[in-house]
């Protein structure tokens, strides 16, 4: 039984991001995305009950599966993996990893550097009240690493059978388009049937991206492994929407950074470090290229760079107009290797295609860096992050920005829900008139902002006066404190070193003689009679030992117990050991010793193991020991020029204001989210059996709901839960388990299907004692020879004559698709052309004007119902080889 849950994400929830839905198979559940909601929303509050409900469920979740590397889809997971245990494994594309990874760090940069979040242990308790409105689950970079390093990469179409309580469950990704390494993910149970999940798509190819492969027209319409599943997830939130055409949304975005470049402004958009950044660095890139435009791109990001570099490194996965600029070819079909070589020699540090080069982009990690190269008087593009507009550089521009006249703020995406962005974009939604606005298929135009917008300001700033003195007191104490611990650890260290590298060689009587002249030289304590040393001397000369004698009394105790293994004697004035009984003369007298602790040397089979970090330490030192004076200095050197390069943060405090800004910029919305409509997706519904639709408007829910119900072939089973609803799907299916003998297996022949492979069996069921599973043996069991069998003759039968029995009979598993036949004919050079609807014709007689002989070995292929498939033809070489590759086609179940 499958029951699905939505966490977040789902339909009439506040906002259709984060993604996060739990998806249980029998026994397993699967969570589907781990997205994070904005954490500085202007007026809503986070989804405390959304990050309630994941705790709640984290630690028993099995299996995790990741399908893009933005934060509405993987904000969350680090932070769940490192606090709340979800340890569960984790699956997604390598581009993926990588891409929640940088925009991950880049959000939680972002929102550290601005506000006093604690990075230790405390970790508040996810609420729904109000007063837990100010909760942010945000991880530490250290936690992000972690959890992203235990990802499991996998590559698309590479079918993954997992094991442990997820054994017998297949998943394989296939392209989602919209994202590098977007994932649509098919999960196989062989109790559930077939899982596809499949949000956020784009069917149109990009300039870095080809369309999802799970819609290809030119390919004969549905991905043959993707179709006729038996649960479709899916999201509905563009179901009313109807998409422009990609030329003229790129045509009103270069006509919108011309003109207002070449009028001596600037225009400020606001973008996320993640995949769909790509998207319009290429697409600038290439305008400022054809324009010869001077204009500086300046990205204000910290992770930016890291981004480009990988997704260079990462070709393999880039499609659409890039992936032939990689091999050196351009838009006219000639090669470019002096092109490339020249490049090359221009920029050693780039790597892939070359429109990933990006030689006008500048980068700047934070606005005052910015300042410092360009004046806000000269005109620029500024790409900032993030695109919500909720903290980081793009919010802190944008309170300088918006106040300036003719400047332009274009946004690329609606925003979150409660965001600045979201603000911005029902102003200039609202400002369109009634066809223009950007769901009708329109453009628009951009407006002239007015009135005032007061802001909530989160920023670091400088300590001064009696703050900073405090603050420089406190710290001066702690370095103090740490050097202190750090020189008690390595004087110990050396100490135990020094203890290690004593001489085995020395003998027992060595010892003994250093101990008979050491007391020698001050028998002080030896005798019993009274000392020729007055007692007041003898006091002298114990306060003197005791203060140059490091006895270890200052240190910690742990390291005064480990100091203390020194089995020597001690010299001087020093009482002899008292003891109950009365010692004779012929005893020997006993001297306090330093209490000696066995050190554990640890050991392995192949002997005392070897301290590895001490060796490295040594060999330092030898290496410092046989540098020249020469190297040294240049050491030195480097080191004070590294020093002097590296900013040192002042000290600061977290501050939080409010300002009032005049609007006086224009503003315009162009939508660059990479997403399709649903008129693409309603080619492929009908191929499907029961449907979920989430992340999506309740007038959009109702909508695909109304739409479904007007096709035909579509299933009517179609459920739009809301936020944790359960949607219990196979009620009334039930399963049953049973197990093949050996000698039905020995004759079993199979014929692989898609993922599966398919055979015939008939026999009879047996229930033995020792086993709870029925096992299922042949049929073909002799009769015992006392059984009462009774035969009855057939009326009308001749006398010698057999009984008539029915043939076994073959099945074939499959749907024949007329396109694929038409391919493999000509792979084998067998001509074939469509004629009508469901009619192929094969053979010499798809040419005109050829001989009567030729047209005999003709064959016309005719489905003519469900299910059913015509070969009509004379029996020539052509009508057995068409009729062997329809065979081919499917797979074959012989009885």
């Amino acid at each position: 039984m499958i029951t699905f849950r939505p966490l977040a994400g789902a339909v009439a929830a506040q906002s259709p991001v984060p993604l996060a839905y739990l998806l249980y198979l029998d026994d397993v559940r699967i969570l589907l995305d781990c997205g994070s909601p904005d954490w500085s929303p202007e007026h809503s509050s986070p989804q405390n009950s959304y990050c309630a409900a994941l705790r709640e469920c984290a630690s028993s979740i099995d299996l995790v599966l990741l399908s893009h590397g933005d934060l509405a889809h993987a904000g969350l997971y680090a932070y769940a993996y490192a606090r709340w245990g979800l340890k569960a494994p984790a699956y997604t594309t390598i581009p993926v990893q990588a891409m929640a990874r940088i925009v991950t760090l880049e959000d939680i940069e972002g929102t550290r550097d601005e506000q006093d979040i604690p990075k230790e242990e405390s970790d508040p308790q996810p609420s729904t009240s109000r007063d837990s409105a100010s909760h942010k689950y945000i991880a530490t970079v250290h936690q992000v690493h972690e959890a992203y390093d235990a990802v499991n990469t996998l590559r698309y179409s590479q079918p993954t059978h997992l094991q442990g309580k997820c054994q017998g469950i297949t998943i394989t990704p296939f392209s989602a388009g919209h994202t590098l390494g977007g994932t649509i993910w098919k999960i196989r149970s062989p109790s559930a049937g077939t899982i596809v999940y499949a949000v956020n798509m784009n069917h149109m190819r990009e300039r870095h991206l080809d369309g999802t492969v799970l819609f290809r027209p030119s390919a004969g319409g549905i991905f043959e492994p993707l179709a006729r599943p038996d649960l479709f997830i899916t999201d509905a939130d563009r179901a009313t929407v109807t998409t422009s055409r990609r030329k003229d949304r790129d045509a009103a975005m270069i006509d919108a950074i011309g003109a207002t470049l070449s009028s001596r402004c600037s225009l400020l958009l606001p973008c996320d470090a993640g995949p769909r950044l790509l998207e319009l660095l290429v697409l600038l890139d290439q305008h400022w290229k054809y324009a010869d435009f001077r204009y500086p791109i300046c990205l204000l990001s910290r992770n930016g760079r890291e981004m480009l570099t990988f997704v260079r490194s990462m070709m393999e996965w880039v499609g659409g107009t890039v992936s032939k600029e990689d091999v050196g070819v351009d838009g006219s079909g000639k090669t470019g290797s002096k092109r490339r070589r020249a490049d090359d020699e221009a920029d050693d540090e780039a790597l892939g295609a070359f429109a990933l080069r990006f030689k006008y982009l500048e980068f700047f990690l934070n606005p005052q860096a910015l300042v410092q190269k360009y004046s806000s008087k000269e005109p620029k593009l500024i790409l900032a992050v993030p695109a919500s507009l909720s903290h980081g550089p793009s919010r802190s521009l944008f309170a300088d920005f918006a106040a300036v006249p003719d400047n332009v703020i274009l946004l690329t995406n609606r925003g979150e829900e409660g965001t600045l962005a979201r603000m911005l974009f029902d102003r200039w939604n609202n400002s369109q008139r009634g066809d223009d606005t950007w769901d009708k298929g329109k453009i628009g135009s951009n407006v002239m902002m007015d009135g005032s917008l007061h802001l909530r300001m989160n920023s670091k700033v400088p300590l001064h006066g009696a703050e900073l003195e405090a603050y420089l007191v406190r710290e001066r104490a702690t370095k103090e404190k740490e050097a202190a611990q750090e020189a008690a650890i390595i004087r110990n260290q050396r100490m135990l070193e020094a203890d290690e590298d004593e001489s085995d060689e020395e003998s027992d009587s060595d010892e003994e003689d250093e101990v008979e002249r050491a007391l020698n030289e001050d028998p002080m304590d030896t005798t019993d009679g009274d000392s020729a040393v007055p007692t007041s001397t003898r006091r002298r000369k114990a306060e003197k030992i005791e203060d140059n004698t490091d006895w270890g009394l200052d240190m910690d105790d742990g390291l005064t117990k480990t100091l203390l293994s020194f089995d020597i004697f001690l010299k001087g004035n020093v009482s002899k050991a008292t003891s109950f009984f009365k010692s004779t003369g012929n005893h020997a007298q006993r001297f306090r010793m330093f209490p000696y602790v066995e050190k554990k040397r640890k050991v392995d089979e192949y002997g005392e193991t070897v301290d590895v970090g001490m060796w490295l330490r040594r060999g330092k030192v030898f290496e410092q020991e046989a540098e020249s004076d020469e190297i040294k200095e240049a050491k030195r050197k480097q080191a004070e020029e590294e020093a002097k390069t590296v900013v040192q943060e002042p000290p600061s405090k977290f501050v939080t204001s409010e300002i009032e800004i005049q609007l006086a910029c224009r503003l315009l919305f162009i939508d660059m989210e990479g997403l399709n409509d649903w008129p693409c997706r309603q080619n492929y519904s009908p191929s499907s059996k029961p449907s979920q639709n989430v992340h999506a408007s309740v007038d959009a829910a109702r909508a695909l709901i109304e739409s479904c119900g007007q096709i035909r072939a579509m299933t009517k089973d179609i459920y739009a839960p809301e936020t944790d609803e359960s949607v219990q799907i196979g009620q009334q299916t039930n399963s049953f388990s049973i197990s093949l003998s050996d000698e039905l297996l020995n004759t079993l022949k199979m014929s692989r299907f898609e993922d599966n492979e398919v055979g015939y069996v008939t026999g009879r069921v047996v229930n033995h004692l020792s086993s709870t599973i029925p096992i299922l043996e042949p049929s073909g069991v002799s009769v015992p020879a006392d059984a009462h069998v009774r035969t009855d003759a057939p009326r009308n039968r001749v006398l010698g004559s057999r009984l008539a029995r029915p043939l076994p009979r073959s099945t074939m598993i499959g749907e024949l698709k007329l396109t694929a036949l038409k391919a493999r004919l000509a792979s084998i050079g067998i001509p074939a052309e469509l004629i009508g609807e469901g009619v192929l014709i094969c053979g010499a007689g798809v040419r005109r004007n050829q001989p009567t002989d030729s047209i005999e070995e003709t064959v016309a292929v005719r489905k003519t119902g469900r299910g059913k498939v015509e070969l009509e033809g004379n029996v020539s070489n052509v009508y057995y080889t068409v009729r062997k590759e329809i065979y081919g086609l499917h797979a074959l179940v012989a009885a």
